[in-house]
């Protein structure tokens, strides 16, 4: 495999560093050897410059090697685990820059210790293997730790959808012909509505054709998902993103890059759809009703002409920036309807992580969860349309207490599949402030657990599998306190 030349540069950089370590020389001394600069000696150390042949000769005379084995890519042996690295070209997936790391300050500080770095490298790669992370996962958990670091607002896009808006004097429920025609008319990319056959393809949305510039649309999308799949594909031309993914949804993965870009895209639909400026008051004013009132809640999907995902992923950008909500999470569950199987297929955790995550593998979630008893009255009833409902959530084994929104729908294009997305708000003095439905008793309060695998309800009547992980917890800690108690023993004069 080709090196990349970064990798290149930060291998000289280290074979470089760790010889005149040996040598016991500073950067000072090698500079007066070579008559470089220690500026651009270390420079070159730290992977960022790549000396020309005749400094190149110069460092060589000066250290003492010859120079074809100072140019070549081997390294000390102690530094074999660095030499795989490089060569697997892993830190050129790894989006590090995203999230602040400097890639030759790794390079240098894993430098210094190989052997654990080896053994490390080693361990990350047996736990991804165990859990069966594939390299996607492992993209979309570095995406939501990004989000998460700037809670999930990017002024930036919020600036350029706002201003795109003004440019185009684009209405906020602009219809899926305006939009289409904005695609056309200012990026030269025509829609086309078809149904994807055979039916492996039935559940994508779309389809981008860049030879031809041309956008395929699943024609049994709904009108708030024809609208998002056009804003979104606006984003990636308006921004000119690239690399992107030319499927919606995904279907392979190619780099973090693509995930990010996406993420704009869609960021953007969501600004453009839902601007700050007109959602914000008709959030504050439900905030400020006495009463919880579902119907005001789902008129909003109907207003902005938007899904619930959409929806509440823009709550997540705007309650935290706007109203000082910080500490929130989003969950979005899924279900088909011949199977009792729920899935979390989203989730973001803003301000802490909070008690609904998806770190219980394989475990059943709280049947008590507003998010699930959506899904299964939309099973059991076979509604059309959307349904909503909300709790405050007091959990078991734990002092937080949330107020949990939840929306539910068919997925279309495949209707057989039900969704839940739920956004969730820990009860504290700022929210319930803010909130002043929250202490009508109207409002449905129950005790929740995570799972049932480790929840320690006693008569649960949702209870869909034995506290299996907690008596495990349970049994090692009473053999714990024997050990104590047999060492206290024995201690005693």
């Amino acid at each position: 495999m080709a090196l990349h030349e970064q990798n290149i540069r930060l291998t000289f950089g280290l074979k470089l560093r760790q010889l005149r370590q040996e040598k016991g020389l500073s950067l000072q001394a090698l500079s007066q050897r070579t008559g470089i600069s220690v500026s651009y000696l270390n420079e070159i150390e730290k992977g960022k410059k790549y000396p020309k042949t005749n400094k190149i000769a110069a460092l060589a005379e000066g250290l003492d090697v010859s120079y074809d084995w100072l140019v070549s890519l081997q390294l000390h042996p102690k530094l074999a685990p660095l030499t795989e690295l490089l060569q697997s070209n892993l830190l050129q997936e790894l989006p590090l820059d995203v999230l602040g790391i400097d890639r030759a300050k790794l390079i240098e500080l894993l430098a210094d210790a190989p052997a654990k770095l080896s053994a490390f490298v080693s361990t990350l790669i047996e736990i991804s293997r165990n859990y069966d992370m594939q390299v996607e996962q492992f993209f979309f958990s570095v995406l939501r730790s990004y989000q998460e670091m700037h809670n999930n607002y990017f002024e930036d896009l919020e600036e350029v959808a706002a201003d795109f808006s003004a440019q185009y004097l684009l209405e906020r429920q602009a219809d899926s012909h305006t939009l289409s025609s904005m695609l056309e008319e200012h990026f030269g990319i025509s829609t086309r509505y078809e149904d994807f056959q055979p039916e492996a393809l039935h559940a994508l949305r779309s389809v981008y054709l860049p030879q031809k510039r041309l956008l395929l649309i699943n024609r049994h999308l709904s009108k708030a998902q024809r609208r998002f799949v056009l804003a979104r594909e606006l984003g990636f031309a308006h921004l000119a993103l690239s690399p992107r993914p030319y499927t919606f949804s995904w279907v392979t993965v190619s780099s973090f890059e693509e995930v990010l870009n996406n993420f704009k895209a869609s960021y953007f639909a969501g600004a453009l759809l839902l601007p700050a400026a007109d959602l914000l008051p008709s959030i504050e004013k439900l905030f400020k009703g006495p009463e919880w009132q579902p119907a005001a809640w789902l008129a909003l999907l109907e207003r902005y002409v938007v899904t619930p995902e959409t929806l509440l992923h823009r709550f997540t950008s705007l309650l935290p920036h706007f109203l000082g909500l910080q500490e929130l999470f989003f969950l979005r569950f899924g279900t088909d309807t011949s199977s009792q199987e729920v899935r979390l297929t989203k989730e973001m955790h803003l301000g802490q992580l909070h008690n609904p995550h998806a770190t219980a593998l394989h475990e059943h979630y709280c049947r008590r969860w507003v998010s699930l008893q959506v899904l299964h009255a939309m099973q059991n009833q076979r509604q059309e349309g959307y349904l909503c409902d909300s709790q405050i959530s007091d959990y078991i084994d734990s002092p937080n207490r949330y107020w949990v929104l939840t929306m539910a729908r068919s997925m279309y294009p495949t209707p057989a599949t039900l969704s839940s997305v739920s956004i969730g708000i820990l009860l504290n003095e700022k929210s319930q402030q803010l909130i002043r439905f929250l202490e009508n008793p109207q409002l449905p309060r129950r005790k929740v657990g995570e799972t049932c695998e480790r929840c320690s309800a006693h008569d649960c009547a949702e209870r869909a599998a034995p506290p299996s992980v907690l008596e495990a917890k349970q049994q090692h800690q009473a053999r714990l306190e024997a050990l104590q108690e047999l060492v206290r023993r024995y201690e005693q004069p």
